[in-house]
């Protein structure tokens, strides 16, 4: 990755808040599109968070919080914090060094970040609409039947570029690691931004073996010691069994969320311990089955076509086949969506980030 001299947005602290303004100073990052990452000190961090009070806690992970900040332009910013450690350092730069190299409108823009301390800094811009996950399951802020069948299927060719994207347009290629629904952000207008990139791996086309632990190499067990990274339900059965990373894994993910969009119910059902994709099984080998098992809320919804969602229950199935090499590209979907789902037909003329209607 090439570091820069580049133009950074000097900042002042006053009264809780942050003030930007413009500046020359030395720095290092890359320069995206006119993007500048800023980066903050601790101090201006313990500010931006109340010193990190639970009132600005807004979300919470395994080993990060993130709070809300605010500052003087009235913009609003979400800071995550991630636990010190030796390893979660680690992880923490290779986000970092990922999200200084990517600029996409459906991926989520880094607004800036801290490396002073263990604990890992970064700041994004806030996302007003919670979660694909919140909405998809009425916990969002508003009534979760504000996405129709026509923003799910806005959301996931959204998602899809973004996946492609990093699949096949970045100059060093990336493996996200742990798509899920709730790594899909919804800003103000519900339209899709991809986050979280700690289990993200960059700069190879196919397939890498992540590197043994110390522990695996004393007790010569490769394949019983390797950390495998991702969430339930989501989860890719080859790489569970191989602990081969590869772009198909981010592929299975992404056909897991379709059956979420279609199905609206979640990846993982923690009541009867069933993944999605075992209780759709009938919806993706029959697709008269398909209508049996659509969300009900699209009852009363005009946008939804039973047309489409057979579509994408087809598209679906080729994402979660066993194998990773008949599973479809990312580009594969993309084009696929376009000549087949009439819904986002509106958008092809216009920017990837369009008003919700």
């Amino acid at each position: 990755m090439a570091f820069l001299k580049f133009k950074i947005r000097q900042k002042r602290v006053h009264d809780g808040v942050v003030a930007v303004a413009d500046g020359c100073i030395n720095g290092r990052s890359n320069v995206l599109d006119n993007f500048v990452a800023i980066r903050f000190s601790w101090e201006e961090i313990q500010v931006l968070t109340m010193n990190r009070s639970s009132s600005r806690m807004i979300g919470y992970g395994g080993f990060s919080s993130v709070y809300l900040a605010n500052f003087l332009d009235s913009s609003l910013g979400a800071v995550k914090v991630q636990c010190g450690s030796e390893r979660l350092n680690q992880v923490y730069k290779q986000e970092l060094k990922i999200l200084l190299t990517v600029s996409h409108p459906n991926i989520v823009k880094l607004k800036g970040y801290c490396d002073e301390r263990d604990e890992g800094v970064l700041v994004f811009d806030y996302m007003c609409n919670g979660t694909l996950d919140e909405n998809l399951r009425g916990r969002g802020k508003k009534n979760s039947m504000s996405l129709s069948w026509k923003r799910r299927m806005v959301i996931a060719f959204q998602l899809a570029l973004a996946i492609e994207y990093l699949h096949e347009k970045c100059s060093l290629q990336i493996v996200h690691g742990d798509i899920k629904a709730s790594n899909v952000l919804l800003d103000e207008n519900f339209n899709c931004k991809l986050c979280d990139f700690g289990s993200a791996k960059m700069g190879f086309r196919s397939m890498v073996l992540p590197p043994p632990s110390s522990s695996s190499m004393n007790h010569n067990r490769l394949n019983h010691n390797r950390m495998i990274v991702g969430s339930q339900g989501y989860l890719d059965p080859h790489y569970l069994k191989t602990g081969l990373a590869s772009k198909k894994q981010d592929i299975y993910s992404f056909g897991v969320i379709l059956l979420e969009l279609i199905t609206g119910t979640e990846a993982f059902c923690a009541k009867n311990r069933k993944n999605l994709t075992t209780i759709a099984d009938p919806m993706i080998r029959d697709p008269l089955k398909v209508k049996d098992m659509v969300d009900s809320r699209f009852d009363n919804d005009h946008t939804f076509s039973l047309e489409e969602a057979k579509v994408m229950a087809s598209v679906s199935a080729k994402c979660l086949g066993q194998s990773p090499s008949i599973r479809l590209s990312a580009s594969e979907i993309v084009t696929t969506m376009k000549d087949q789902v009439p819904s986002i037909s509106y958008i092809f003329e216009k920017s990837t980030t369009i008003a919700k209607e």
